[in-house]
């Protein structure tokens, strides 16, 4: 039985989070002298938590890009999650198959303001070489390649509140001024020594009082949802770690496209171990579905939502 204390999971979570700090020292303490390999570093150190947190099939390397079945051609990304079944003969080409990428990162030793534009714009272009999938809202809603943004520290104030705000309020200006439809959205960003940010996409089907609010009467309305789980969220709900943050909902989202992962990331969010978090909601009408997909919702024709629900008809996905 639990004597109260924190699971050990969490406290796992802090040794890991004292280890990227302690790196981010010693980085900046050199970036000066060759910030070249400073960066390397930082992408190193965040290639290596992936590779030892994620599961061993699958394959987690450093700088390349992504080449999509019309022959288009990402920019350089930092990291790449590879899936368990990509083609051996391809691993060191530096041209990855699109198919074959499970999540791609940039990475960033110190995040500044451009950082956040720059990776909502690249990631609307990584996700457009997937091209759109039809038959259900998750698909609809989601592209197969996982994109997000991950720095070890920033260059704002250390007044946490402020600084989580100023990062919410720049990722909320880039998504409405590139993305032109929810699957675009940047999926994740984490600096490690503040907060994460998660996007979650939620259907409201009629009748809907949230629907009605947002201006789509009784068609039900989709929402993209940027989730800020930081510090200042949790002082009353035990340990937090930005880095813990990140690998529960990681390992969720990658386990909607591999389902071996699902009962991992249901244990990860009945330990709590993405903390608590606020949510900045953007509205779209019903009409982003395809018309069998909006046809089945605007019926209220939709799984409700919960953990350990898998089911492309969930009413939530997060």
């Amino acid at each position: 039985m639990s004597d109260g204390a924190p699971h050990d999971l969490l406290e796992w979570m802090r040794q890991l989070q004292m280890d990227m700090a302690m790196h981010y020292g010693q980085i900046r303490k050199r970036s000066h002298e060759d910030p070249g390999t400073a960066g390397d570093q930082g992408e190193s150190d965040w290639a290596k938590l992936l590779a030892e947190w994620l599961p061993p099939t699958l394959q987690v390397v450093t700088k390349g890009r992504i080449i999509g079945p019309d022959n288009t051609v990402s920019r350089q990304v930092d990291v790449l999650v590879l899936k368990d079944v990509y083609p051996r003969g391809m691993l060191n080409r530096k041209l990855y198959l699109s198919s074959g990428v499970a999540a791609a990162f940039e990475c960033k030793t110190t995040l500044r303001s451009q950082h956040i534009a720059e990776a909502v714009m690249v990631g609307k272009d990584i996700k457009e070489l997937c091209g759109s999938r039809k038959g259900n809202p998750y698909d609809e809603l989601h592209t197969p390649i996982i994109y997000g943004l991950l720095a070890h520290s920033h260059n704002w104030t250390r007044d946490i509140s402020r600084s989580d705000n100023t990062v919410t309020t720049k990722l909320l200006e880039a998504d409405r001024h590139y993305v032109t439809h929810p699957r675009e959205c940047l999926d994740l960003l984490c600096v490690a020594d503040m907060g994460m940010w998660a996007s979650w996409k939620s259907t409201f089907v009629p009748p809907s009082r949230f629907a009605t609010l947002a201006g789509y009467g009784d068609h039900g309305a989709v929402a993209s949802e940027y989730v800020a789980f930081s510090r200042r969220h949790n002082r009353e709900g035990g340990p937090f770690t930005p880095i813990g943050s990140l690998i529960a909902y990681l390992s969720r989202r990658l386990a909607w496209e591999i389902p071996s992962l699902r009962q991992l990331a249901d244990y990860y969010y009945q330990v709590s171990l993405t903390g608590g978090g606020t949510v900045h909601r953007r509205t779209w009408a019903s009409s982003i579905y395809s018309d069998p997909v909006r046809d089945r919702v605007e019926r209220g024709q939709m799984v409700p939502a919960g953990l350990g629900v898998w089911d492309e008809w969930s009413s939530q996905f997060y």
